[in-house]
């Protein structure tokens, strides 16, 4: 069963990743580029990476596909109704990684592997992946985590002031 969802994201990672490239309308291919961005988030959350998928939402679907469209708004950017020289190119090279792929799942199993996995369910799991990250984050490194939040707050600050003097200056 895991097989099988795998496959299904993978599928729509690799056909949604090629339509961010060859849709020409650049909303479409953020559309496009936002359902790869769950896709891979779902793909995190079956290798139990619970707060990878989380960020992989807020920071990538969030914050950057909304910076992303924000950009092509305000460019105003032209179509045009030819295709790049290189899609044969990249094409060829979706198919070459869409093979191996295959070939990876076909021939899954080898005995290094066997003994990985048959260690890793040996092994208890002690805490989830979330809460261990916490508790190192507002534990061991809590000085640079604040050190690097007020940065970000003076940079934020600062896109603020110069944002609102271009407005006043015309």
């Amino acid at each position: 069963m895991d097989y099988v969802i795998f496959l299904y994201l993978a599928v729509v990672i690799v056909v949604t990743s090629s339509m961010v490239v060859l849709l020409r309308n650049p909303v479409y291919s953020a559309l496009a580029l936002l359902i790869m961005f769950f896709h891979m988030a779902g793909l995190f959350v079956t290798l139990r990476a619970e707060f990878i998928a989380a960020v992989q939402i807020l920071v990538y679907a969030g914050a950057i596909l909304v910076l992303y469209l924000f950009v092509v708004m305000l460019l105003n950017v032209k179509q045009e109704l030819r295709y790049h020289p290189q899609v044969l190119l990249g094409v060829l090279l979706a198919l070459t990684l869409l093979t191996e792929a295959v070939l990876l799942i076909l021939y899954r199993r080898s005995p290094v592997q066997e003994s990985s996995v048959a260690l890793a369910e040996a092994m208890p799991e002690a805490t989830g992946n979330t809460e261990a990250i916490g508790n190192v984050l507002y534990t061991t490194y809590l000085f640079p985590f604040e050190v690097a939040s007020l940065i970000l707050l003076v940079a934020m600050i600062g896109a603020v002031i110069l944002a609102k003097k271009d407005i006043y200056a015309k």
